[in-house]
């Protein structure tokens, strides 16, 4: 009970220096508000980064094996025109698939696009704007955020129904005035009737696809109005996406099945090479977290930088307040006040400094971050504040320590003749 009255007794006295010196104190703190600042503002710029590319990644979803004929990364000496030669994937293995596949998948897709359609509703048009036909299961493969009606449904995909799920831009451009379902439009000689509206997506960081001008149709009606890719130069070449289990991990499982079922599909012999791709957008992934990872560790280099001169600052002002108050120390140890108490005023005192500096940082951080931003919207995430104040609590120790135990180990007797 005694040594918790002491240390309260400690943070007291600490807080009554610190606020009989106020100018002192805020030029003092003004340094680790900086190197606060300089850290934690690279960190969010960082993690707003990372999160914006990624969201302008999602639309090739998560836990997805791509069926293609062109790996995403390429290695070794393998010669491009065996790449070349590949046949593309195509409806007929689609459908094998579906059949084949054991229970490792959790939905199956094929679906292909083409850009540079014009879409026409009355007086109204907007051009440049994506067709993509999909099958039933796309919206397990991918994210399709219906903001306004539904999605196709499995007779609807059969029967090649001309109806349509479409981005934001094109329902607002097109039906300008009251909702876009149940509206019909036209491109290449075709009418659609809109059965959904996507959520708005707004403005990416990359100029990935977006949904805003992207129309979803089914796969069988795209085909009436596009030709396929059959392995040839000409035509839109269609692309196979599974998605895997929660509990596949690694989707490993997933994998060697679609592997052994997709070469006997194609017939190939036991010493035959695989003549197909499967992509995953774990590489993507993988190379995004590396690249961050580096740009972080650099940036918080940088930042340190800033953070060890306000500690060097911090350090300063407590020998200069050791200074001032040794009388005060040898008045209070004369009186039977113990070492650690001496030590806790002012280790206490400049943990004190470096928290108020640290949260100042922290606090403009944070208001950067409320400024409205289209392309790259800032966040600061509760872990960056953890250790914004962690680091400012570290650096107060730091600098604080050996001008605490120097007034902690100091004479009495010399201390009160120092006046």
């Amino acid at each position: 009970m005694k040594t918790l009255r002491l240390t309260l007794e400690s943070f007291r006295f600490a807080w009554q220096a610190l606020k009989s010196n106020l100018l002192r104190t805020i030029l003092s703190l003004l340094g680790v508000t900086v190197g606060i600042f300089a850290i934690i503002a690279v960190f969010a710029v960082v993690d707003s980064l990372e999160a914006n590319v990624r969201q302008s990644m999602s639309f090739v979803g998560d836990k997805v094996i791509y069926v293609a004929k062109w790996p995403w990364a390429f290695g070794g000496d393998y010669p491009w025109w065996k790449y070349f030669n590949r046949p593309v994937p195509s409806v007929r293995e689609f459908r094998e698939l579906q059949k084949n596949l054991g229970p490792n998948n959790n939905g199956i897709a094929i679906f292909a696009s083409t850009s540079g359609n014009t879409f026409k509703a009355g007086s109204n048009s907007l051009s440049d704007c994506n067709f993509q036909g999909v099958t039933f299961d796309f919206r397990k493969v991918s994210d399709v955020p219906i903001a306004e009606g539904r999605y196709f449904t499995p007779q609807e995909i059969e029967s090649a129904r001309n109806v349509a799920v479409v981005g934001a831009d094109i329902a607002q451009n097109l039906f300008p005035n009251g909702t876009a379902l149940g509206r019909e439009f036209k491109s290449r000689g075709q009418k659609f009737i809109v059965i959904g509206v996507m959520q708005k997506e707004g403005k990416k960081l990359l100029d990935t696809p977006s949904n805003d001008t992207n129309c979803l149709i089914p796969f069988t009606s795209f085909t009436k109005m596009f030709a396929l890719n059959t392995g040839g130069m000409t035509g839109v070449t269609p692309t196979i996406a599974v998605k895997g289990r929660d509990e596949d991990a690694g989707l490993l499982n997933l994998e060697y099945e679609l592997q052994g079922v997709l070469r006997n599909i194609r017939g190939l012999k036991p010493r035959e090479e695989d003549n197909f791709a499967l992509n995953r957008p774990e590489m993507l992934a993988n190379a995004i977290t590396k690249l961050f990872s580096v740009i972080g560790v650099a940036g918080a280099v940088i930042g340190s930088f800033a953070m060890l001169v306000g500690g060097f600052g911090i350090a300063n002002i407590m020998f200069v307040s050791v200074k001032e108050r040794t009388n005060i120390i040898g008045i209070q140890k004369s009186l039977g006040a113990k070492n650690y108490f001496i030590l806790f005023q002012f280790l206490f005192e400049a943990i004190f400094l470096c928290l108020i500096g640290g949260a100042a940082g922290i606090f403009l951080v944070f208001l950067i971050t409320i400024i409205p931003q289209d392309s790259m919207p800032l966040f600061l995430s509760g872990g960056n504040i953890a250790l914004g104040l962690t680091v400012s609590v570290v650096i107060g120790m730091l600098a604080g320590i050996i001008p605490a135990v120097l007034a902690a180990n100091m004479d009495p007797v010399i201390a009160i003749r120092s006046k």
